[in-house]
């Protein structure tokens, strides 16, 4: 039976003759039909055979392409057509030989079962060199643990390129895709990256988040002579750093950086040069440009528009290091270059940051010279944390109001901008002054592949159709099973009893007409699993059916590690009697989920006998959290048992840019006295890096306690009215500074 399955395999589908060293050699294409075909075929194939993978799909192959092909003739493993052969399970790709090339094929709805997706060695006896790898396709092909970390793509060897691939969706920790240094055989080698889709990465909530890095902190001071150029990083929001460096002698040439949250960082390794970038912010909360660090950097003609980042994310930061510091901590800028940049309606050109007692070294014989720094508003974008006459700053136009602190080097000027054929702001002017005009621009287009769709990463609350029910048995539930991502549910007026668990894998909106009242008979009302998300609109919701436990909650997430963000809303609905036992919840968030944004508009919480949000079960010091946004408007809190917030981050890593915690216009009485409230506070906030209270009303409670851990958190808490409440208690646990937070113009604050 062997024999005759054998014989029944496909081998050769078309011989070419080529001309090598004046001898005609046969080309063979293989087309394969499975794993053992595969194998076959791999066994015989040399210099100019072809692979084909069969179209269709393709479970659990872990792809060993090995052998040596010749610099005009590679060995080719490729798809039957482009996009149609899909690998999925536990797939993965490894390329071990000489001049060997790999294109058309996609993973999806599988992860890798070893630590990479797509790897340039087969082990660390066996690298790639001279190879290539095109038109790959990895789209969220995650493993499903969110903080179990693996990468997609692995660079080893020498002189390989990874080009016009398409990169989407790496939810779980890791970096993207990096480059290695870990052997000699990888020291120096010019590898290229470039034309390359990295697609929207969603906020990890964690450090372990980069697109690319190139090297570790363990061989930095060694060289790569990477070249990254022509790559569109489209809303790469991991953390803060989109591209860590992390070795010397790489260019950063013409990529383009759109409304990513980050910056491209000189984290470690000296003499590189960043070249003809384009970074656009869309004014996006944290979105930043280029961080530098380390020694020799060269950073000319970049363009950086709209970017609202600030401390370590801004548009443009140059940082202070750790004099004769052990290897993994910020060497000192020296001889740096920062020459024809452009940096327009930028809020934050950052220098000297991180300057503290161990990061005293300041920048040295270093220039800044011929920018454009230009801004509507006409303020100060500079912020100047250390000594900085180490910069020679030259012949900069400057726009708006000049740096009290910077004397010299720059020109104060009425310039107006003019938008260019290539997108690009300039002045109308023939100053030679930030970037040069003929910059090319890679636009999303010119990257990845033509074959496979650039989707938009988030479906949009209430963008699909219109569900209408009414109050009767299995109503909601029956909806749910029946409605599409982006749908809205509306209830007709009347009572609804939810028997069992809502669990929504979808985004989904219910959205009351009229006097909407829920209640439920199970420990929780809405659950929200692997890819769902919830808006509420217009409906009341009480515990008056729920079952007589303690921990009970209204929202929940999946108990379960999820790997997509979710999204949480809840707008004009009110909440009562949410009290049948103790601790009693409204939103009750599990470890290893993270919430992109929750919002609370309008509404009304009154008699919960535990917290209205429990944001605190990442306990672990490892600088991970459950929610990035968290947003309360117009909006009244009354008896409410436990914090009206219990949010929670910890450890001291400066890799991520929240949690954010805003609470506007509302009203808090009443709210945290319970014995089990084991914070004694009504407001409980443990590394929160921004917070805003403002035009809110609190009444008989204890204090909020608020603890900065890490960073330069920002906390503001101004034009409140308070009434027997104690004054908010704000701790610096890991700084001997002046405290940061902003108290002022409150009334009634008690001592």
């Amino acid at each position: 039976m062997n024999v005759l399955r054998n014989w029944l395999k496909p081998v050769i589908i078309l011989s070419v003759a080529v001309g090598i060293s004046g001898c005609e050699v046969q080309a063979e294409e293989y087309l394969v039909q499975d794993q053992d075909a595969y194998k076959e075929a791999l066994d015989k194939a040399g210099p100019g055979d072809v692979i084909k993978l069969a179209n269709g799909t393709w479970d659990d192959f872990e792809i060993l392409f090995k052998g040596k092909g010749k610099k005009d003739n590679p060995i080719t493993l490729t798809a039957e057509t482009k996009g149609e052969v899909i690998l999925t399970g536990q797939s993965n790709l490894r390329l071990a030989g000489e001049y060997l090339e790999v294109s058309g094929l996609v993973f999806k709805d599988g992860y890798t079962p070893t630590s990479e997706v797509i790897s340039f060695r087969q082990n660390k006896n066996n690298l790639a060199n001279n190879s290539r790898v095109t038109e790959i396709v990895i789209d969220n092909y995650n493993q499903p643990e969110r903080y179990e970390v693996d990468f997609w793509v692995m660079m080893y060897g020498k002189h390989n390129r990874f080009d016009h691939n398409h990169l989407v969706g790496k939810r779980n920790k890791g970096v993207t895709m990096a480059v290695r240094l870990n052997t000699e055989e990888s020291l120096e080698n010019y590898h290229r990256i470039d034309h390359n889709y990295f697609g929207p990465r969603p906020i990890l909530g964690s450090n372990g988040g980069e697109t690319l890095r190139i090297g570790t902190s363990h061989h930095s001071r060694k060289n790569s002579f990477t070249t990254v150029e022509n790559n569109y990083f489209d809303r790469c929001d991991g953390e803060l750093e989109i591209i860590s460096n992390k070795s010397g002698k790489n260019e950063f040439l013409n990529n383009t950086f759109y409304q990513s949250r980050g910056t491209l960082t000189m984290r470690h390794g000296n003499n590189n040069l960043v070249e003809g970038n384009v970074f656009l912010g869309n004014d996006a909360d944290h979105t930043g440009g280029i961080r530098v660090i380390n020694a020799g950097q060269t950073i000319r003609n970049n363009y950086m528009e709209g970017l609202k980042g600030t401390r370590f994310g801004g548009a443009l930061v140059v940082m202070n290091g750790v004099p004769n510091g052990p290897i993994n901590r910020y060497d000192p800028v020296i001889n740096a270059r920062i020459e024809n940049n452009s940096i327009i309606n930028s809020d934050n050109i950052q220098l000297g940051a991180g300057s503290d007692e161990e990061r005293s070294g300041v920048p040295e014989d270093s220039t800044f010279e011929s920018n454009l720094i230009y801004h509507d508003d006409g303020r100060d974008v500079f912020t100047i944390y250390d000594d900085m006459s180490g910069i020679d700053f030259k012949n900069n136009a400057l726009v708006g109001e000049p740096s009290p602190e910077l004397k010299t080097g720059f020109n104060v000027q009425e310039i107006k901008l003019e938008r260019a054929e290539n997108g690009l702001l300039y002045p109308n002017t023939n100053e030679d002054v930030g970037a040069a005009r003929n910059l090319k621009v890679t636009t999303k287009d010119m990257t990845g592949v033509s074959w496979f769709p650039k989707a938009e990463p988030l479906i949009a609350f209430a963008s699909g159709k219109t569900i209408n029910i009414e109050p009767k048995e299995k109503a909601l539930s029956e909806a749910i099973a029946t409605a599409g991502a982006g749908d809205v549910i509306v209830l007709a007026p009347g009572n609804y009893v939810a028997n069992k668990f809502l669990k929504l894998d979808k985004p989904l909106t219910f959205k009351g007409e009229g006097e909407v009242n829920l209640t439920f008979e199970r420990t929780a009302m809405f659950e929200i699993l692997a890819g769902g998300s919830l808006q509420l609109i217009n409906v009341n919701i009480s515990g008056d059916d729920s079952p007589d436990y303690a921990g009970n909650s209204v929202i929940r997430t999946s108990p379960y590690s999820m790997l997509p963000n979710y999204r949480l809303e809840i707008i004009d609905s009110n909440f009562r009697d949410i009290d049948t036992n103790h601790s009693f919840n409204i939103v009750t968030a599990s470890k290893g989920t993270f919430a992109d944004n929750i919002l609370i508009k309008n509404s009304k919480f009154e008699n919960v006998s535990g917290a209205i949000f429990k944001l605190d079960k990442e306990s672990d010091d490892y600088g991970i959290y459950n929610a990035e946004y968290l947003t309360i408007e117009d909006s009244s809190f009354k008896n409410i048992g436990h914090a009206l917030v219990d949010y929670y981050r910890g450890g001291r890593d400066e890799s991520t840019f929240g949690p954010h915690f805003a609470l506007t216009n509302s009203s808090v009485s009443n709210v945290g006295k319970d014995k089990r409230n084991k914070h004694k506070a009504s407001i409980y906030l443990h590394g929160v890096q921004v917070t805003d209270m403002t035009g809110n009303t609190f009444e008989d409670s204890p204090a909020f306690l608020i603890n900065h851990t890490v960073g330069e958190p920002k906390t503001r808490i101004t034009n409140n009215k308070f009434e027997d409440v104690p004054s908010p208690q704000v701790f610096e646990l890991n700084s001997i500074l002046e405290n940061t937070a902003i108290i002022a113009d409150n009334q009634g604050l008690n001592p």
